[in-house]
């Protein structure tokens, strides 16, 4: 019955997971709570044979103890680093509160198993929509543009989106000396940006991508990356 309840609770979890494309899904979820249910119970039940010798204590939070620590290596493969953006630290929690999950299942302690597993529900549904709202204003936008090094591009980039109020929080440059364009060589923009909405950057951008000296152009961070990259692109392509 627990190992039972161990995979309800943990596909419900994983389900919420798996349904926003994060690195660790259904099963993972399942088999991580099924996983440490097992030691759970074979810590408490497992040796019970052995109770009897002499000179043998039990401790059944052995083992509960080596899981919570050991299943960090799985929560540190969903964290990937793109810049200065991070993604997969909820993803990891969540297989790590799993876990915890788990043992509580195993131990017996389904009150606190199942009011957890509300609260994450709740948490990874409900609060990332209020958190989102909340930090729509704060939230940094990475652009990375690749223009021919003309001189003014900073300045005409910059300008375009002061005047749809977009503060530029930090700009990295890079030279290409090489060059990708047969006429001068190119440089490499990349942008961290303060945005009051996605309205104003899109049309910030969508601007900035048909100055002629731009050759393409990419987003990380509230803007969904596949679209706008794509017409960036398409857009870059047509002008050359």
């Amino acid at each position: 019955m627990r190992l039972g309840i161990a995979v309800l609770l943990g596909g419900l979890i994983g389900i919420e997971r798996e349904w926003n494309n994060h690195a660790a899904g259904f099963r993972t979820h399942i088999l991580v709570c099924l996983g440490s249910t097992t030691i759970m119970l074979l810590s408490m039940y497992g040796f019970s044979d052995f109770v009897g010798e002499p000179h043998v204590s039990m401790d059944p939070a052995r083992l509960a103890a080596q899981v919570i620590s050991g299943i960090g290596f799985l929560g540190a493969g969903a964290i990937m680093r793109n810049g200065s953006m991070i993604s997969g630290l909820t993803t990891a929690a969540s297989v790590w509160v799993v876990a915890a999950i788990g043992l509580c299942v195993g131990a017996g302690y389904l009150y606190a198993a199942i009011f957890s597993t509300l609260i994450v529900l709740i948490s990874l549904l409900l609060f990332n929509k209020l958190e989102r709202y909340i930090m729509r204003r704060r939230r940094n936008v990475e652009v990375n543009i690749n223009a021919l090094d003309y001189p003014g591009v900073l300045g005409l980039i910059s300008s375009k989106l002061g005047e749809y109020k977009i503060q530029i929080s930090n700009i990295r440059m890079k030279l290409d000396h090489e060059g990708t364009d047969n006429r001068k060589e190119t440089v490499q923009l990349c942008f961290s940006l303060k945005t009051p909405g996605h309205d104003q950057l899109m049309m910030a951008l969508n601007q900035i991508v048909s100055f002629e000296f731009v050759l393409d152009m990419d987003t990380v961070g509230m803007l969904p990356v596949s679209q706008p990259s794509a017409s960036f692109e398409m857009s870059s392509q047509v002008k050359a």
